[in-house]
C-alpha cells in the first residue's frame, strides 16, 4: 500500500468545506441535465494506454486536442483506469497491487505517473493545465472503496468510522481486483462517497467515468444514487459518466434521472461484430436519448491504438459506418486513439463539422428502416424542415444470415455429447469461407470454442490443413483469434487431451478465408475448450459455416439502398447533399438509392428543392 506521508495535515481548507457542505445540504440538487446538453465529445486514454497513461503522455494529448480538434467540439481529456496504481501496465490487472491513497481511502495519483500530484496537489496541476487550453478534465473511478484501504481499516473522513464498517466485501468486480463495494445500508457510506467527490471537486475534475457499476444495473443502484448525491453536493457540474455495458433496458428511467451518460454495451472495440451489434443497441434506446442523458455506444477506435503496437483494424468503410452511426444516434464521441498519431483520414473524420454538427444538434433522431442488413436512420435538422439521412450497408460480400449457413449447429454447452461435433461440408465451387462461433450462455466471457483440426479436401481426395492458409481477417471478443493457444492463454484442450492443431476462439469471432483453387470440402471439429466446461464457469456457443463463390457478390463492391423519400416526410423534388464528401449531389423525386460499400455508410442532408 502506498500511503504519501501526514494526509492528515495534507487535506485542504477547500475539501474541508466542500465536505461540511456534502453531510450538511438539504437543498435541492442542481440540475446535472444541464451540464451535459449535447452529447459529450473528447478522448479517453484506454484504447491506446490502457492502465500506462503518464502525466507527460496526458498533457501531450491535451496539447494535440486543442490545436487540432477543439475548434470542432471536442473539449473533455479523460485519464481512464488504475492512473492509481504505480506498476500497472498493458490493459490488464494485477491482484494485490499496492494502490496510491490518501489516509482516508481516497486514491491519488501515483507520483511515478503524475509527478505534480505529490504534497497532496492530486489532479489539480494537470486539471490546471488542461484548462488553460480551453479543455475539460475527465478521470476514471471504479465503483466502490479500495480493497487495501480495508484491509488497513482506514478512517472514513469526517467520521468515527473505519473502511471496514461501510465496505460489503461480497461485492466485486469480476475483472477488476482493486475495490469492494460500499454498503449503502451502513452508516458512514454515503459520507465516504461525498469525501471521495469532494476531493475531486476540489482537483478541478469535470468528468468522471464510474465502472463496474452500470452492468448489472439495478444490483447497483443505490451506489449510483450515493454518486449523484455526492457530485450534486459538490456544487461543481461534474459530467458522470458510467460503465461497463451492456446497461438494461429496464434501466432506462432511473438512468436517465440519474447519470449523463451510460454505456449501452461491454468495451466496444474494432471488430466488425462488434460494430454491427450496436445498430440494433442504439436503436432500441431510442426512447430513452434526451438532453443530458445519453445511451452511450462507447468510444471510437479509430487511429493508433493497443500502446502504439497497432492501428485500427475497421476498414475505411467501416470507419465511416462508426462515425455515421455514432452522429445520427447521438452517441457521446469520445476518441481513443493516439492523438500525436493522427493520420489525415483519421483526422478528416474527426474534424468534419457537418457530420459532427448531426451529433451535437439534430432532433428526434431514429430508425427508418431495418432489413436484411440495409438500414437507415433519420433525424430533424433543428428550425428546418430539412433532414439527416444516413444510409447502411451491414452486409458484406458473404451473408453471414443464419440462412445462409452451410452449416449451423445447435448451442454447444456441457450438455452436447462430447461438447462438439465433427462437420464435414461440401463447398460447390466456393472461393471464400468464413468460420463463425456466437455467444450462447448468459456470460460471454465464458464462451470459448475450438475448430479442431480444420481441413480442406481437394479434388484428388488430399487433405490440406487449414491452418497452412492465412485468414485474411480473424477477429473476436477480445481480440482473441490463434492457431497456438486457447483464449485464457493456456494451451488449447478439448475433453481433457491437448489440441495440436486448431484455432482457439473467444466468441463472438469471425474468421475470413480466401480459398485455394481444387477445394471441394470443408472438415473440423466444432467444439468447446474445456476451459469453457469448469463446472460453475460453463460457457457455451454456436458454430457456423459460410460459403461464398461464383454467381454471388464477390464482385461487387456494395449494393443499392432504396430510400423513399415519402417516409422522410418529402412530397416532390428534393435536394440532396453529400455530408462526408461536401457535395451536392442533385435533385431527386420520389426516391433516393445511393451505391453503400459493403460495411459502409452514406450520410447525407435531405431539403425541399422550392420552398413548400
Amino acid at each position: 500500500m502506498n500511503i504519501p506521508l501526514r494526509p492528515l495535515q495534507r487535506l485542504s481548507i477547500f475539501t474541508a468545506v466542500l465536505f461540511a457542505f456534502a453531510v450538511s445540504a438539504t437543498a435541492a440538487a442542481p440540475n446535472f441535465l444541464q451540464w451535459a446538453q449535447r452529447p459529450p465529445m473528447g478522448w479517453n486514454s484506454w484504447d491506446c494506454f490502457g492502465t500506462t497513461l503518464t502525466e507527460a503522455n496526458a498533457k501531450a494529448q491535451a496539447d494535440y486536442l486543442a490545436a487540432h480538434l477543439k475548434s470542432h467540439g471536442w473539449e473533455y481529456l479523460v485519464v481512464d483506469i488504475q492512473w492509481y496504481e504505480p506498476g500497472s501496465s498493458g490493459h490488464s490487472y494485477r491482484e494485490g497491487a499496492p494502490l496510491t491513497m490518501d489516509g482516508f481511502g481516497r486514491l491519488q495519483p501515483a507520483p511515478n505517473k503524475f509527478p505534480a500530484s505529490v504534497d497532496g496537489a492530486g489532479f489539480k496541476p494537470l486539471a490546471a493545465y488542461v484548462h488553460s487550453l480551453g479543455l475539460k478534465l475527465g478521470i476514471h473511478l471504479m465503483r466502490g472503496i479500495p480493497r487495501n484501504a480495508v484491509k488497513a481499516n482506514l478512517p472514513v473522513f469526517g467520521t468515527k468510522l473505519h473502511a471496514q464498517d461501510i465496505a460489503n466485501t461480497a461485492s466485486t468486480c469480476p475483472w477488476n481486483p482493486d475495490m469492494y463495494g460500499v454498503d449503502m445500508t451502513k452508516p458512514g457510506a454515503q459520507v465516504y462517497y461525498d469525501s471521495v467527490f469532494a476531493l475531486i471537486a476540489e482537483w478541478g475534475v469535470d468528468y468522471v467515468k464510474v465502472d463496474d457499476i452500470a452492468r448489472p444495473y439495478h444490483q447497483n443502484e443505490k451506489e449510483i444514487e450515493a454518486i449523484r448525491s455526492a457530485i450534486d453536493r459538490t456544487g461543481r457540474p461534474i459530467v458522470l459518466s458510467i460503465s461497463p455495458g451492456e446497461t438494461a433496458l429496464s434501466a432506462a428511467a432511473h438512468a436517465g434521472q440519474h447519470v449523463n451518460l451510460w454505456r449501452i454495451s461491454d468495451d466496444f472495440w474494432d471488430t466488425w461484430s462488434s460494430l454491427q451489434e450496436q445498430f440494433a443497441r442504439l436503436n432500441n434506446w431510442t426512447p430513452h436519448r434526451h438532453p443530458g442523458a445519453w445511451p452511450d455506444a462507447d468510444m471510437l477506435p479509430l487511429g493508433v491504438l493497443n500502446l502504439g503496437q497497432r492501428s485500427t483494424r475497421f476498414t475505411r468503410d467501416e470507419q465511416y459506418t462508426v462515425m455515421s452511426l455514432w452522429s445520427i444516434a447521438r452517441s457521446p464521441l469520445m476518441h481513443g486513439g493516439d492523438m500525436t498519431k493522427t493520420d489525415d483520414f483519421t483526422l478528416s473524420l474527426l474534424t468534419n463539422d457537418e457530420v459532427l454538427a448531426i451529433n451535437q444538434h439534430s432532433e428526434n433522431n431514429r430508425q427508418l428502416f431495418s432489413h436484411d442488413d440495409l438500414i437507415a436512420w433519420t433525424a430533424d435538422v433543428p428550425g428546418s424542415s430539412d433532414k439527416y439521412l444516413a444510409v447502411f450497408n451491414a452486409r458484406g460480400p458473404v451473408s453471414l444470415a443464419p440462412d445462409h449457413a452451410a452449416f449451423r449447429s445447435e448451442v454447444l454447452s456441457v450438455a452436447t455429447p462430447g461438447y462438439g461435433m465433427d462437420i464435414d461440408i461440401a463447398l460447390n465451387g466456393a472461393t471464400q469461407l468464413v468460420l463463425l462461433a456466437e455467444n450462447a450462455s448468459h456470460d460471454n466471457n465464458r464462451d470459448q470454442a475450438l475448430w479442431i483440426n480444420p481441413r480442406l479436401v481437394m479434388t484428388d481426395g488430399t487433405e490440406r490443413s487449414l491452418l497452412e492458409i492465412p485468414w485474411t481477417r480473424a477477429e473476436a471478443l477480445w481480440d482473441q483469434v490463434s492457431t497456438e493457444k486457447a483464449p485464457n492463454g493456456k494451451p488449447m484442450s478439448h475433453q481433457g487431451k491437448p489440441v495440436a492443431r486448431g484455432i482457439g476462439v473467444h466468441a463472438k469471432s469471425t474468421i475470413n478465408y480466401t480459398l485455394p483453387a481444387g477445394v471441394v470440402r470443408f472438415r473440423a471439429r466444432v467444439a468447446l475448450d474445456d476451459e469453457a466446461v469448469i463446472p460453475g464457469r460453463e460457457g457455451a456457443v454456436r458454430m457456423s459455416v459460410f460459403i461464398g463463390g461464383p454467381g454471388g457478390d464477390l464482385d461487387k463492391t456494395g449494393l443499392p439502398v432504396t430510400v423513399v423519400l415519402a417516409d422522410l416526410g418529402f412530397s416532390g423534388l428534393v435536394k440532396i447533399r453529400n455530408l462526408w464528401t461536401h457535395e451536392d449531389l442533385g435533385k431527386f423525386e420520389a426516391s433516393f438509392v445511393p451505391q453503400i460499400n459493403w460495411h459502409g455508410a452514406g450520410l447525407y442532408r435531405v431539403s425541399p428543392a422550392a420552398p413548400r
